[in-house]
């Protein structure tokens, strides 16, 4: 991400809510990738520096879960929600305190990632004219954490147009159980909702879907099927010649997911990593083929850092030929798709 700064000067994080060096009251939107910085003013009212009113976010004055400031352009009142809380179909049980922390850490990878997409040019609202709709988020639990709801089970995925995460995933220990009984390398937040947003982009980005077939595999395939013979004997052989994960090889639209999110992981991170010096950004026609590349040599270096650290590798993944030209399709799609819109 690129750096965010208070109207002070001061550099801020986009979770922040509070300036460390003025005290201003902060508001990130991740649609815009704006840090709104706003004081109360003599009259009680919270104003930037152009004189725009704002209020907090419901979920932020009744919550603390986010960071969100609602602009006041002719309305007001108690229960109005920032640009990504009001994408929320279901919300935690806050009567639940130890929700409240999960709802939290849900709310701050939500946002990381539609700032993730935001900075490729794909917006999550009403104008994607996506058949699914806009994209919409339910936060549940099921029986194994909580015994007296009615859901058995609940399973993050998508379905037209909602993404349903499963509470369990924003609680470390719960989390990192999964990841092992799963046998994954990685199991984050931030990744479940960066797969997921690319299940929500498929219907914009593919066209007839002959090239995705061919680096991809037949959409039509019989998913159902596919991820019970998954799931009952585990991964295709040698699957890291393919696929950037053992999942990806579970069927073509789980590569697709796969693959869309590390694009997100890796377009952010070298952002950042240019921000702060750390990474030359590419130029040119093959820029991104380039990064790719290029990222290779800093996530060793990284890894090594970690390992340093005693920390596990932040990045376990290998990026052969086949998973970076599936890559590169994912972004060269994306670019075609927001140059149309303009």
């Amino acid at each position: 991400m690129r750096p965010l700064h208070c109207s002070c000067g001061q550099g801020v994080f986009c979770n922040n809510t509070h300036c460390f060096n003025c005290n201003r009251t902060l508001g990130f939107d991740p649609k815009t990738l704006e840090m709104h910085c706003v004081q109360t003013a003599a009259d009680g009212v919270l104003r930037d520096d152009r004189g725009i009113e704002y209020q907090l976010c419901a979920n932020r004055k009744n919550y603390q879960v986010c960071n969100g400031l609602v602009p006041l352009t002719g309305q007001s009142g108690p229960h109005l929600l920032c640009s990504t809380c009001e994408l929320n179909r279901t919300i935690p049980i806050v009567e639940r305190p130890e929700n409240l922390l999960r709802w939290q850490r849900l709310e701050d990878a939500k946002r990381r990632m539609i700032a993730g997409l935001a900075a490729l040019g794909l917006q999550v609202g009403k104008g994607n004219n996506n058949s699914s709709g806009p994209m919409r988020f339910d936060f549940m639990e099921d029986q194994r954490s909580h015994p007296d709801v009615l859901e058995e089970f609940v399973s993050t995925g998508h379905e037209n147009g909602l993404i349903t995460i499963n509470l369990m995933e924003a609680d470390e220990v719960k989390r990192v159980q999964q990841r092992e009984w799963a046998g994954e390398r990685q199991r984050t937040l931030l990744g479940h909702f960066r797969h997921e947003s690319g299940h929500y982009f498929f219907e914009q980005l593919i066209g007839d879907g002959v090239e995705f077939s061919r680096l991809f595999g037949d959409q039509r395939a019989p998913y159902g099927q596919a991820l019970s013979r998954y799931y009952e004997n585990g991964p295709v052989s040698n699957w890291g010649l393919n696929f950037i994960s053992a999942y990806a090889s579970s069927h073509p639209m789980e590569d697709w997911a796969e693959c869309f999110a590390h694009v997100l992981h890796i377009h952010d991170a070298l952002e950042t990593a240019t921000a702060y010096g750390l990474f030359k950004a590419q130029t040119g026609d093959g820029e991104w083929v380039e990064s790719l590349e290029q990222w290779g040599n800093l996530v060793v270096a990284l890894n090594e850092i970690n390992r340093s650290l005693g920390v596990r590798d932040p990045y376990p993944f290998f990026l052969n030929d086949t998973v970076m030209a599936k890559m590169n399709f994912i972004k060269q799609t994306i670019a075609k798709l927001t140059v149309d819109r303009v």
